[in-house]
């Protein structure tokens, strides 16, 4: 009899971009105009919306989300939705046959020319991405989901700069220009679009790459890396204030040093490995250092 193992990560991974496009179509014109064009109030008044990257990227999450329970009925996936705007992930999809869950962010960014975008950021490097059995911000522990993934959003916006603090009378709705157009879906694991540097300045969030034909298809600077190395290099990176307050050098800022300082402690390893091999089990473990 065949064990029954649940959906697997690459699995869930084709299913997400499978429905890409799908999701593209539910959300602009047949022109690719954003179909959302403001907000109401109970006078009819219809204020233009802010073309503010997390307003973006919430509005979208709400327009899709029926979207979403219709793709996890379809896959035999629970959806669940984070408590708190700051917590992770954006959307938690559950393997109903065996429990396994699978983290997805709704991240967005628009072009800045045909090739390149302004960058996404990819969540925390701190808290429960380093202690990943905390329930700290998230709605699991970080280590109890199969895979990390991106719903990307890359848009356009118009060439004319629009006035956010014009008011319009429902009746005038075809009149209001949309704040964003010309949208491209994508789905990738977090770490294949991963930058080897913060979202922005000082920030302990994880920046993205740029360059719209590497996120597409997801091959960015950790690709062939692999997540482990991800994970490794993220988990110990340290920011200008974080090395600060410790009162240490950061020891890396990019590949290139994380390489470099990695090799330090694998040459000096090396040179010491027959002496620590013969340590075999002598050394006391972390049970018999508390006694």
């Amino acid at each position: 009899m065949t064990k029954r193992t649940g959906m697997t990560s690459e699995q869930f991974l084709q299913h997400l971009q499978s429905h890409a496009e799908s999701f593209a179509a539910a959300v602009a014109t047949n022109e690719g105009d954003w179909i959302i064009k403001g907000f109401i109030d109970v006078y009819q008044r219809i204020y233009t919306i802010s073309v503010d990257t997390k307003i973006v990227s919430k509005v979208l999450e709400l327009l899709l989300f029926p979207m979403f329970v219709e793709f996890g009925k379809k896959h035999g996936l629970e959806v669940e939705l984070s408590p708190h705007q700051n917590f992770y992930p954006d959307l938690t999809f559950v393997d109903k046959k065996r429990g396994n869950k699978f983290a997805v962010d709704i991240k967005s960014t628009y072009r800045v020319d045909d090739a390149n975008v302004n960058g996404m950021t990819l969540g925390a490097f701190t808290g429960y991405f380093r202690n990943r059995k905390s329930n700290k911000n998230t709605l699991y522990p970080y280590g109890e989901y199969q895979g990390h993934f991106v719903l990307g959003v890359i848009y356009s916006k118009p060439l004319n700069v629009i006035d956010e603090r014009k008011q319009y009378e429902l009746k005038d709705i075809k009149k209001i220009p949309s704040v964003i157009k010309d949208f491209q879906f994508f789905a990738q694991p977090k770490y294949r679009i991963a930058a080897s540097r913060p979202g922005s300045g000082n920030t302990k969030n994880i920046g993205s790459i740029a360059r719209i034909d590497h996120l597409l298809d997801g091959s960015g600077v950790f690709a062939k890396l692999g997540e482990e190395v991800y994970d490794d290099y993220w988990m110990y990176y340290l920011t200008k204030d974080m090395a600060k307050a410790l009162d240490i050098e950061r020891p890396y800022t990019n590949l290139k040093n994380y390489l470099e300082y990695k090799q330090r402690g694998i040459d000096t390893l090396r040179k010491y490995e027959k002496e620590i091999s013969a340590l075999g089990d002598d050394e006391p473990n972390a049970e018999e250092d508390s006694q």
